[in-house]
């Protein structure tokens, strides 16, 4: 039995906690700090944090967002979105990171990959991949939060990624994102072909059905946002459901 972790995913938009549909048509949710304590004492295995625009604009608003949450939550914390360089790795991490996930600035410069492993741990260098479908078989890396193509196909680009360094894969599917449809799990499967490494399966939770159907088709984490965001499930009831399904998540999980 793989183990299996539960990941609450907060997209951030300045401020704001915020959610979309394909990573578009963003609506305001609230606090990303309330909404992050109230997932780690409900028990989440870890936290995402993506800030959507700073790839866009050239920078990120993350680091207050981070350094306020780690003074209080007490489980592994990865930050994406605007992250170029080592510095910028270094700077999440001193601000209370544990892994930075890194998508646009890896395509465009595969080999800071590679330095950020060398530097900092395979652990802490996680390939972020945003993945639309273009043909049976098929799907294409997108950068700008889904907004730009960039022609590399998705799951070659998950296996390069695995080779330069990356010790996790946070998966993606800008067409099922937001749509409360299930996950692209083709495309979970194919990546779980050419990567030993493991690979958060993200966008399109919308039942415990699916990602009891993302696990068995080789996701080894479940990133979860709308699910929560909306109050359609707490995770205590999706843990049990994981349980239930004998997806080898933690068992003793204490919840405030």
């Amino acid at each position: 039995m793989r183990n299996a972790r539960l990941i609450a995913r907060l997209d951030v938009k300045g401020p704001n906690l915020i959610k979309g549909i394909h990573l578009e048509g963003l609506r305001v949710i609230g606090d990303p700090q309330e909404y992050a304590r109230r997932y780690y004492e409900q028990g989440a295995d870890e936290l995402i944090y993506i800030d959507i625009v700073a790839s866009l604009y050239g920078r990120n608003s993350l680091h207050d967002i981070v350094s306020r949450a780690a003074r209080d939550i007490f489980v592994p914390l990865t930050v994406g979105g605007g992250i170029r360089s080592v510095d910028d790795v270094r700077a999440m991490l001193r601000a209370g990171a544990d892994k930075c996930a890194i998508n646009t600035a890896a395509l465009r410069r595969p080999e800071l990959i590679t330095e950020v492993a060398q530097v900092f741990g395979a652990q802490c260098m996680v390939l972020g991949v945003e993945a639309k479908r273009t043909g049976p078989g098929k799907w294409e890396c997108f950068t700008d939060n889904g907004r730009e193509f960039t022609g590399i196909d998705a799951v070659e680009w998950c296996r390069r990624g695995y080779e330069a360094g990356a010790g996790e894969i946070l998966l993606t599917s800008v067409d099922q994102e937001g749509t409360r449809k299930g996950f692209d799990t083709a495309l979970i499967e194919e990546v779980s072909k050419v990567v030993p490494i493991p690979i958060i399966a993200s966008g399109g939770m919308g039942s415990t059905a699916h990602m009891v159907d993302a696990y068995e088709h080789g996701a080894d984490a479940i990133a979860i946002a709308d699910m929560l965001h909306y109050g359609r499930a707490t995770l205590p009831e999706i843990r049990a459901a994981a349980l239930e399904a004998e997806m080898g998540v933690r068992q003793d999980v204490e919840v405030a």
